[in-house]
């Protein structure tokens, strides 16, 4: 059920759709995810006032916080997008509570159940409560049969339930659809809003604009004009500190099964028959079905692991050096993937994914990389260094388009040469850029599932995948790459075997 404000005029959809009577529960509140993502979210909100006026706020962990307030404004003041108000964290503060103790105890939930009935009372909260899981998957399975026997979990024609769940959703297809139906044993599927924050990117967002407003681009959209299409997301920083989680889940797992696959269902899917949340799933899983890998894994994948040194002018460790992390460990920290979509727009196009940590820079981008010109009427030491035309659209940091293209140098002579024509949100808009997680805590809160991958999506991209994690987990351990470099060579190897590189960010 989505409410919209009465007083604000239908006709003008530029306008967002506030939230209507809600509360968010955070369980795991006091971890680092809801500190630095999720509670200066919610004040973003706040503040662009998109939330109720009783909007209300609880806090679920272990161990008592009486000063769980200060907690929540301490994070609010040091990680929000907006200007911190008085005003503003006062209306906020009004409605937050906090309910501790064990996730398996019923007494904590017999707290939770009292805690919301009295703000359905106290703040018109009206029965609509989402739960959102930032903690452990192993324990989703508690939380939810918890929120199942104390009837927190039932939606009823006047209210709604709904839970978010973040990654990973399992570790391979087997654990995700166990994890699936767990979860849809408690709550129906469109009541679950598996959180990918990269589809909360305003760019990521951008790919449907760019893609299907345009007539510019969807003639050369296809396998007759695009040679090859090159996905990555690169990390300048190490895995310190994440070892409970990193360790044996590795790149691949973390970035490519969720994020990248899902860049590249929007770069490659149909233009869908509407925007509606239905519509936009239904061309996604097409285009993930059609999806797979290419082998033979050990020339057409690429596995590594950052070694110790300098990287910007300080000394780093190896991941076997990080806290948490044995000698032998085989987690990988840098993974590249080769795959085909095996339908008529993309026969014969090789999709690159590729993700790493300590790498030369932080830089998440997908690069449409065309065919060369099949005929060039110029002398050859006139376009000696001319490259393929590219579309690259960057997701972060600098979020925007660019385009490079040949052109004539200035000059008597006929020389052309690489330029590029640059689209970059920040000069083109004078609005900034919602955060990823503040623009899906709202979806979650409207009700709208657009931007939240389905379960058929989750598996499909397990299934993508799990044979190239089989072949890692059988063969070898990942090959070593200094930091500060574009990872291991066998890396390189994987293009150059098709005679193409990797594009330099």
């Amino acid at each position: 059920m989505t409410w919209t404000n009465p007083l604000r005029d239908d006709r003008d959809k530029r306008l967002p759709v506030i939230a209507g009577p809600s509360s968010l529960v955070i369980f795991g509140v006091t971890g680092d995810l809801a500190r630095k993502k999720l509670l200066p979210a919610v004040y973003d909100l706040a503040h662009r006032g998109l939330l109720p006026p009783g909007f209300a706020l609880v806090g679920c962990a272990r161990g008592q916080q009486e000063d769980f307030p200060a907690i929540a404004r301490d994070a609010v003041e040091r990680y929000a997008r907006t200007p911190f108000k008085e005003s503003v964290w006062r209306r906020l503060a009004e409605g937050i509570r906090f309910v501790p103790g064990d996730f398996g105890e019923d007494e904590t939930f017999e707290r939770l159940v009292k805690t919301v009935e009295q703000l359905d009372v106290e703040r018109g909260t009206g029965g609509n409560h989402a739960f959102y899981l930032s903690i452990p998957p192993s324990v989703f399975g508690v939380v939810t049969q918890q929120l199942a026997k104390f009837g927190l979990a039932t939606s009823t024609q006047d209210t709604w339930r709904r839970v978010v769940i973040e990654k990973p959703f399992g570790h391979d297809l087997t654990s995700a659809r166990e994890l699936n139906s767990i979860v849809g044993a408690v709550f129906p599927e469109e009541s679950v809003f598996r959180i990918d924050h990269y589809l909360g990117k305003e760019t990521v967002q951008n790919i449907l604009a760019l893609r299907f407003a345009n007539q510019l681009f969807e003639p050369i959209w296809n396998c007759h004009y695009v040679d090859h299409v090159q996905i990555t997301m690169a990390e300048d920083i190490g895995v310190g500190g994440r070892a409970g989680y990193y360790d044996g889940i590795g790149a691949a797992r973390d970035v490519i099964q969720n994020h990248l696959l899902q860049l590249l269902a929007f770069t490659a899917m149909e233009e869908p028959l509407s925007f509606e949340p239905a519509a936009l799933r239904t061309e996604k899983v097409k285009v993930l079905r059609a999806t797979q890998p290419v082998g033979p894994f050990d020339a057409t994948t690429a596995r590594g692991q950052y070694t110790g040194g300098w990287q910007g002018g300080e000394q780093v460790p190896a991941l076997h050096d990080e806290d948490g992390f044995a000698p032998e460990s085989r987690t990988e920290t840098y993974a590249a993937v080769t795959l085909a979509v095996q339908n008529r727009r993309w026969a014969g196009v090789p999709f690159y994914l590729r993700t790493g940590k300590r790498l030369g820079r932080r830089v998440t981008e997908i690069a449409v990389v065309f065919h060369r010109a099949p005929h060039l009427p110029f002398d050859s030491t006139s376009t000696e260094e001319l490259g393929q035309n590219a579309l690259v659209i960057r997701v972060q940091p600098d979020e925007g388009v660019t385009m490079r293209f040949g052109s004539k140098v200035p000059g008597t002579t006929m020389e052309v040469r690489d330029v590029t024509m640059d689209f970059g949100y920040g000069h083109a808009f004078t609005e900034s850029s919602p955060e990823a997680y503040e623009r899906l805590v709202l979806d979650v809160l409207r009700g709208e599932p657009s931007l939240f991958p389905h379960d058929e999506e989750v598996e499909e991209s397990w299934r993508i995948l799990d044979p190239v994690l089989d072949h890692w987990a059988e063969h070898g351990a990942p090959e070593p790459y200094p930091p500060g470099s574009w990872g291991p060579s066998s890396a390189d190897a994987v293009l150059a075997r098709d005679g193409r590189n990797w594009r330099r960010p």
